[in-house]
């Protein structure tokens, strides 16, 4: 016979915190599976834990989630020198060959940044500030030029709509083969 869950007020590893700026209730596993329940400054205690009850389910599948990342073997990080080189090197080339491919489409960059992104590639700004991520000079060529035609393209349409899709597809025919490169190497650097 199994052992009833507990209630998540007496379950050690479950916070309550109250946010000013929150407007709904939000649940939240933590890399360490600490559940955190943010409530919202007309919210209560009582309303967060029948709240929490609801997601027992997701809860728990976010918490399996997260142990197994935890468990998973992580790739190898580069050396402090070795970083550093690859940083210079993504400075002096990423912005030269993104200026190109503007030029090529017709599009105007108004400022490119080289960035220690965590979990993007790029990012574009409707000014027209272009964010890349220094590991790109660690991928294939058609990949690293797949993102930058990517964030050249939200220039144009500052979306993930079909249409935005068709002009990537334009600028960049063999972007799928590039967006599952992408996926791969996303999965196995985790």
């Amino acid at each position: 016979m199994t052992q009833p869950a507990l209630p998540f007020d007496r379950m050690p590893d479950v916070v309550f915190v109250r946010h000013a700026r929150a407007r709904r209730y939000v649940i939240r596993v933590r890399a360490d599976g600490v559940v955190r329940v943010t409530l919202p400054r007309w919210g209560s205690k009582r309303e967060g834990q029948a709240f929490a009850e609801r997601e027992r389910a997701w809860i728990e599948k976010q918490r399996q989630r997260v142990a197994r990342e935890r468990d998973r073997p992580r790739a190898e990080a580069l050396a402090p020198a070795a970083e550093e080189a690859m940083r210079a090197r993504a400075k002096a080339e990423l912005p030269p060959r993104l200026l190109a491919l503007a030029a090529e489409h017709g599009l105007t960059v108004t400022r490119i940044s080289i960035r220690n992104q965590k979990s993007r590639w790029g990012s574009c700004a409707r000014s027209g500030h272009i964010c890349l991520n220094w590991r790109l000079v660690t991928m294939p060529d058609s990949v690293r030029d797949y993102v930058m035609i990517h964030e050249l393209m939200h220039l144009e349409r500052m979306d993930h709509s079909k249409q935005f899709w068709r002009l990537v597809a334009a600028a960049c025919p063999g972007y799928k083969d590039a967006r599952a490169w992408l996926k791969n190497f996303s999965r196995a650097a985790r």
